[in-house]
């Protein structure tokens, strides 16, 4: 059985299929990219990692109010134009 160097963190889909395992225990503590044809393809992060960065931060009304725009004189009007002739 081959060892593969510690550090890596990219895979064919080939390599990853052969080595499902130690993509998954890799993946605990680094992002492992696997590729298709030379280019990235997806990334396998832990769940952990995957939690953290699609927590919701917050409500809507509390980004809101949070917002740098909030306050300002900003004049968000919208034009009366008729609308235009579209040949279809």
């Amino acid at each position: 059985m081959l060892s593969a160097p510690k550090d890596v963190t990219k895979w064919t889909v080939a390599g990853a299929k052969a080595r499902l395992s130690e993509v998954i225990e890799r993946a605990q503590s680094a992002p492992q990219t696997i590729t298709r044809n030379g280019k990235p393809s997806v990334v396998v992060v832990s769940a952990e990692e995957w939690q953290r960065k699609t927590a919701r931060k917050g409500t809507l009304a509390e980004f809101l109010l949070a917002s740098p725009l909030r306050g300002t004189d900003l004049d968000i009007t919208r034009l009366d134009d008729e609308p235009r002739d579209f040949p279809l």
